[in-house]
């Protein structure tokens, strides 16, 4: 095929309805499109067999994770290009994804690839998660939570860096350094939660134990850590002896609907309620409303989603679904606080980290790219390139309020009315 690029280049803009801008590379050596952009290069045929069988975003997924597709500069300037066509289209403009299901599309690209017979459908990357079963039963839960956790320890230090937090940082600057933003993050939900020596705190999806060596180190408390990763649980473990807490600090492998050791003072839940679903979400508030004594108070921070005009339409993003996040689902923030409050809590507080999060990813984006050939040996080609694109997607998202993240302050408020929280919020004593 000569001069491929200019063709797809066509194409794309004809079924667009508005230009294309990025410039696009195509595996003959050809290029088209405006010079100075960066390149969505597609490095061979394969690219565009995948997307004949998967048009849509599911396809784009596939061939980026198998290194079909790639972006040549920039990645933040060109995934930015890439989702104007989507949040700053013409009248009669459409998405790359609706483009792609076009069946004029497919006509185009079987007669470009001059195919002799019916095309066959390369297999996914082996990075693809497998699904049986309903979604979150406690075995869907542990397996969906091994395909993103259970990816290699030192692969997620390489990302995340000494702290082991993944979830977002609190920055006083954006010049800060990622390890003081995840220990002010740390202690400022150790201070919603009012947490002393001799209290109770059980830290749901508690990772790599970070949280839970933060609280009993610096605030005495006593720690129950659950998590249903196996990876997570040893490293954890081992930190925890590391620092001397085993005497303040239990690591299980464990469901949350499976605790049954309550009451206790405090329960932080720091980027794992997303795991959850929508149809388990009154489950999982009304589990932990039960753990806590009267007074207790819940610390829920978790993404959350902009609402839809009509909610009914609303769908999982594929390539998270299939490459990051198996099962995982974000509500509105005020879906959340409804389930919140149907299971007994009282709301006192909710504050938006939303730039602080984009602010994290940036920096673990940049961690993952410094040390790309390492990351590549710890995981796969297909996994690092999966978290590069997520993460930096993601920090893009986050920048857009397109998506945002979440602290929400909950009280078990007991049958007198007493909170136990200062007359002025925010000072968190």
């Amino acid at each position: 095929m000569a001069d491929a690029a200019s063709r797809l280049h066509a194409l794309v803009e004809q079924l667009l309805g508005a230009p294309f801008p990025m410039r696009l590379r195509a595996w003959d050596g050809s290029e088209a499109g405006p010079p100075a952009a960066p390149a969505l290069v597609v490095r061979n045929r394969r690219a565009l067999r995948r997307l004949l069988f998967k048009p849509g975003e599911l396809g784009l997924a596939r061939a980026w994770v198998a290194g079909d597709l790639e972006i040549d500069g920039d990645l933040y300037t060109g995934l930015d290009l890439l989702s104007g066509i989507v949040w700053e289209r013409g009248e009669d403009a459409r998405t790359l994804a609706e483009a792609l299901r076009d069946p004029r599309f497919r006509a185009a690209v079987v007669g470009l690839l001059k195919l002799a017979g019916p095309p066959l459908p390369p297999a996914p990357p082996r990075e693809e998660a497998r699904r049986t079963g309903h979604l979150h039963t406690r075995r869907t839960d542990r397996r969906a939570i091994s395909h993103h956790y259970d990816v290699g320890n030192d692969f997620y230090e390489l990302v995340l860096g000494p702290s082991m937090v993944y979830s977002c940082a609190y920055w006083e600057s954006p010049d800060g350094t990622l390890e003081d933003a995840q220990h002010d993050k740390l202690e400022l939900v150790c201070r919603k939660l009012a947490l002393s020596p001799g209290r109770r705190l059980l830290d749901v999806g508690c990772g790599w134990g970070s949280m839970a060596i933060q609280a009993a180190r610096e605030h005495g408390v006593s720690v129950v850590g659950i998590t249903l990763s196996q990876e997570q649980a040893a490293f954890a473990r081992k930190r925890v002896a590391d620092a001397g807490l085993t005497d303040r600090v239990e690591i299980r492998v464990q469901d949350y609907r499976d605790v049954t050791d309550g009451p206790y003072d405090a329960i932080s839940s720091i980027g794992m309620a997303e795991h959850v679903g929508a149809e388990r979400y009154l489950e999982y508030a009304t589990a932990l409303y039960a753990l806590l004594r009267p007074g207790g108070r819940l610390l829920n921070h978790q993404i959350a989603r902009r609402p839809q005009r009509d909610e009914s339409t609303y769908h999982v993003d594929p390539f998270i679904d299939a490459y990051v996040f198996p099962d995982g689902e974000l509500a509105p923030v005020g879906t959340t606080v409804t389930q919140l409050e149907r299971a007994g809590f009282e709301v006192r507080d909710l504050e938006s980290i939303r730039e602080h999060y984009a602010l994290t990813l940036r920096r673990w984006v940049a961690r993952l790219e410094a040390d790309w050939h390492r990351a590549v040996q710890l995981t796969s080609p297909g996994r690092a390139r999966v978290w590069r694109l997520y993460m930096a997607a993601s920090a893009l998202a986050f920048e857009r309020n397109h998506i945002g993240v979440n602290q929400v302050l909950a009280v078990r408020t007991p049958d007198d009315g007493t909170s136990g929280l200062p007359l002025r919020a925010r000072t968190w004593s």
